[in-house]
């Protein structure tokens, strides 16, 4: 079987091959209906070729920018300033409670800069939260793909990223 990668090459992924060689080079043999001895075929089956082939494939084909069920790091939490950070942890913990592999970003930069970086590290979700957000328990949703989607509740968030890490789609 042979996948088409994001720009066009062909990859040999998943196999099944007879063997002649492994089964005399182990001196295999059984006896058969004829009770004379035979030498079996090995039957060789590969669903992805090597693991590393096939992980180093995916990562080209979607340039690194995983949909959010196969994303390593699918939220990280972008607190303004170190006195949003301890509400931050809370909904880090209901996140990662829910099974949302998520981060916190608590270093004492510019919210654009983490925002950024988060970009650069091609994280699905930007989870930013500030005095709006802690007052209404809230979080200002950005996507890498789509930008800004406003504020939503926690559970809303959370229940919007579970249907996507379920249904897993190759889109977001």
């Amino acid at each position: 079987m042979k996948l088409v990668d994001a720009i066009g090459r062909k990859w040999q992924l998943s196999t099944v091959q007879f063997d002649f060689t492994l089964p005399r080079r182990f001196g295999l043999e059984f006896v058969g209906e004829d009770n004379r001895k035979h030498q079996p075929l090995m039957v060789h089956r590969a669903l992805f070729g090597s693991v590393e082939r096939f992980f180093g494939i995916l990562v080209e084909h979607y340039a690194g920018a995983f949909p959010v069920w196969l994303s390593p790091v699918q939220a990280t939490l972008l607190p303004i300033s170190d006195r949003h950070a301890e509400y931050a942890r809370r909904v880090l913990g209901e996140l990662k409670a829910a099974g949302i592999r998520a981060t916190i970003d608590e270093r004492s930069e510019k919210v654009q800069m983490k925002i950024r970086e988060a970009q650069l590290a091609k994280i699905p979700y930007m989870l930013v939260v500030g005095d709006k957000e802690v007052e209404s328990g809230a979080v200002s949703v950005r996507n890498r793909k789509h930008g800004d989607l406003g504020a939503k509740p926690v559970s809303q968030f959370i229940a919007e990223a579970m249907k996507l890490i379920t249904e897993r789609t190759p889109f977001e």
